[in-house]
């Protein structure tokens, strides 16, 4: 459904798919003509949740193995990295990998060695 709603949102808008600038795109400056879809792409995002739960009965598992110091941190760290790294994992991986981006190849080969190394060196290493 990701890639689905990439191809759409490129071949309607002519706008690549990433969350990132989806979202800043939404809180900065744009177009009038670009804030319905991103709002709508938001809600979309917000509410799937909801609706998931709606059809199955409940609201869906989420397991989060580490503590809240360790998901703020993390989240900081991956804020600073979709900005050094302009733009965020969903839009160089899945959109920029198929337009051809080289910038989007060498942005995903850093994210997952990255985060193979980070991994390892957690889990075997430190024991996190």
């Amino acid at each position: 459904m990701i890639g689905l709603a990439a191809v759409l949102l490129m071949g309607l808008f002519g706008q690549i798919f990433g969350a990132t600038g989806i979202l800043s795109g939404l809180l900065g400056r744009q177009a009038p003509s670009d804030t319905g879809w991103r709002i709508a792409l938001i809600a979309g995002m917000i509410s799937a949740p909801i609706v998931y739960a709606l059809i199955a009965g409940r609201m869906p598992v989420l397991e989060v193995p580490v503590s809240w110091p360790m998901l703020i941190v993390g989240g900081f760290l991956v804020g600073i990295g979709v900005t050094l790294g302009n733009g965020c994992t969903s839009g160089h991986g899945v959109c920029g990998l198929a337009r051809l981006s080289r910038r989007s190849f060498v942005a995903t080969a850093t994210f997952m060695t990255t985060t193979a190394i980070t991994v390892f060196v957690l889990r075997h290493m430190t024991g996190f």
